[in-house]
């Protein structure tokens, strides 16, 4: 087997310069072809809701959802970093409450770090609770999904100078918290590698331009499951929903023409 990756091994990537790769994962046959591709991290994202769940957005997953696909995850990787979202409302009501669901996310799924949203005072107090016990934390800056709503909608963040100093202090104080990496989301380029340029942890961007330490991608995006869906920042690899769809078709026609499973 391959080194296991770490948030030691993350840190070291942006230390040499070389690329991390970030790509979301909701189950055990997908973790075990991700861990094989070479994938630094596996994430279990609460991307999850519009993906799998069939939810409009992220908003509506629980902890015990979240749970059940990390657990199923978690049985098939072996070399990447497992790392998992905090669902909405599981980590902003207090440090305490982030921190047992975190432990539950470790405990019961063996996670090996947690994601959360937000570089306000609120945010980077929870991130310092639950490193200080022991729970590797990764940050998310720019557009946040979970806070779409008062965000006015998927838009890009950090357009003025106002808004980009802000958000430039919220990585400063979150790494001052303990982050091991931030998720830079939707913001301009320019400010993604001024971000990354000025914090000793790895930046994983994902609509933020090419200067970012890694990149990350939702699984269904990359591999075409949602033909109808695209965008600016995704690339597809593949069409597996097509190839679904036509394969289905077919198993369909055989069987109603009774050329499946056949005469012996």
């Amino acid at each position: 087997m391959k080194e296991k990756i770490t948030i030691t091994t993350l840190r070291a990537k942006k230390e040499r310069g070389e690329k991390i790769v970030t790509i979301t994962c909701y189950d055990y046959p997908s973790a075990r072809l991700l861990d094989e591709a070479g994938a630094d991290i596996v994430f279990v994202g609460d991307s999850l809701g519009d993906n799998v769940l069939g939810y409009e957005t992220t908003l509506p997953v629980t902890m015990d959802e979240m749970i059940h696909h990390a657990k199923a995850v978690r049985r098939g990787v072996s070399r990447a970093l497992l790392l998992v979202d905090m669902p909405f409302l599981s980590y902003q009501v207090s440090p305490e409450e982030a921190l047992r669901n975190a432990g539950r996310f470790m405990k019961e799924a063996g996670v090996e770090a947690v994601k959360v949203e937000g570089g306000e005072a609120a945010a980077a107090e929870t991130v310092s609770r639950l490193v200080s016990a022991g729970v590797p934390v990764m940050g998310h800056l720019g557009l946040t999904p979970q806070s779409v709503h008062q965000l006015g909608g998927y838009r890009v963040q950090g357009r003025t100078a106002e808004s980009a100093e802000r958000m430039l202090s919220n990585a400063k104080a979150l790494v001052d918290a303990g982050v091991f990496a931030i998720v830079l989301e939707m913001i301009p380029p320019s400010l993604a590698k001024q971000i990354t340029e000025a914090v000793p942890v790895p930046t994983i961007g994902i609509g933020a331009g090419p200067h970012c330490d890694g990149q990350v991608q939702v699984f269904h995006d990359l591999f075409g499951f949602y033909p109808h869906r695209k965008f600016k920042h995704s690339r597809r690899y593949a069409e597996v929903g097509q190839t679904i769809l036509d394969a289905a078709k077919k198993f369909v026609c055989e069987v109603r023409n009774d050329e499946f499973p056949g005469r012996d």
